[in-house]
């Protein structure tokens, strides 16, 4: 394994995400309203917020609502065991600094926010190869499951047997469930309320609802209060907590999206290997690592659409093996124009 690793997101504290159609628009000098962004793993196809009333707007967030009980409910875990959090981004700020300095195995590639936060915290980080490596000897482990970018997805089983470790040294299993609402059955919700696991959820993926910043992180309750007072009054606006509890009620809604999605995310995968690219999916994106990544992301970008490219890392591939290389990100188009479009660009793509 290679030392430098996370060099480059250590070094700045600024890791790179998707989402940033401003930096396509500078580079390229196409108009903003010309692009297709399929750069991030949002839900093209949102939840459909209703406008609040007036007292939203105008009064503070009200923390007496009932927004832990309807997240409790959606979650399958008791109410004293959520913290609301602006964005499971924020609660991945701020975990850190609550736990014990300590060795943390992070994925070599991943969401790129938990190395810097767990670094500025006083932790080690240790590049980790993912779940086919074992767990290592580590204090804390992160896993994001489904994994961003690379699709990987482990057996609550394999991560309840990691958690009980981990508790016995003392330690941390965090969980981030970003992308696990198309898929109830994998989350580690469940467990919740053991030592040694937290899961992060949000509502900005499968609810496409990621402007408003809201999200949560399940923990046992040794934590909730200390993570609660570190967050801060009023981490999840009105406008905010009222769009979380419309959205996680509407079980017509969520019920209809998963299978929009299950159908949306083998589509996207069968566009890309129909084009001959080794390609990974999940409901709400697709990820393809290869020495042309760059290419390919520079081609599509010449044609208007905007991927996500991922610097070469050492990751494990679909047949096990692993290679040092970098990859692309796609996100799934929302319409079927968008569609036909990004068809067509692969297709004019050369294969080698």
């Amino acid at each position: 394994m290679a030392a430098n690793e996370f060099d480059t997101r250590l070094a700045s504290h600024t890791p790179r995400h998707g989402g940033n159609l401003g930096e396509a628009v500078a580079r390229y000098r196409r108009p903003r309203e010309d692009w297709l962004d399929l750069s991030t793993g949002i839900n093209p196809i949102g939840y459909p917020v209703p406008m609040p009333p007036p007292s939203v707007w105008r009064d503070l967030p009200d923390a007496f609502d009932d927004l832990l009980d309807v997240a409790a409910r959606y979650y399958g875990v008791p109410a004293g065991n959520v913290v609301p959090c602006a964005g499971s981004q924020a609660a991945i700020r701020a975990l850190p600094a609550l736990l014990r300095p300590g060795r943390v195995a992070i994925a070599t590639l991943t969401y790129s926010e938990y190395a810097p936060a767990f670094a500025m915290a006083g932790h080690i980080c240790v590049p980790w190869l993912g779940p086919e490596a074992g767990l290592p000897d580590v204090d804390y482990l992160v896993w994001v499951n489904p994994d961003n970018p690379t699709t990987r997805c482990v057996a609550p089983e394999t991560l309840s047997r990691w958690q009980g470790t981990l508790a016995r040294r003392g330690g941390l299993l965090i969980v981030d469930e970003a992308f696990a609402d198309v898929s109830p059955s994998m989350s580690m919700a469940p467990h919740v309320g053991r030592d040694g696991l937290v899961v992060l959820r949000s509502v900005g993926k499968f609810f496409g609802l990621a402007g408003i910043r809201a999200g949560f992180a399940l923990c046992p309750e040794s934590l909730v209060k200390r993570l609660g007072e570190r967050l801060g009054a009023w981490t999840v606006s009105g406008p905010a907590r009222f769009a979380v509890r419309t959205a996680l009620r509407d079980t017509a809604w969520q019920a209809a999206a998963r299978e929009r999605l299950l159908r949306d995310g083998e589509r996207l995968l069968g566009l890309l290997r129909a084009q001959e690219w080794p390609a990974l999916g999940t409901p709400l994106f697709v990820w393809s690592a290869h020495a042309l990544a760059p290419r390919w992301h520079a081609q599509l970008a010449g044609q208007g659409i905007w991927t996500r490219l991922f610097d070469p890392r050492t990751v494990t591939l679909g047949d096990g093996g692993t290679r040092t290389l970098p990859s692309l990100r796609v996100g799934l188009p929302d319409s079927e124009s968008a569609w036909q479009r990004l068809g067509a660009a692969l297709a004019s793509i050369p294969r080698a």
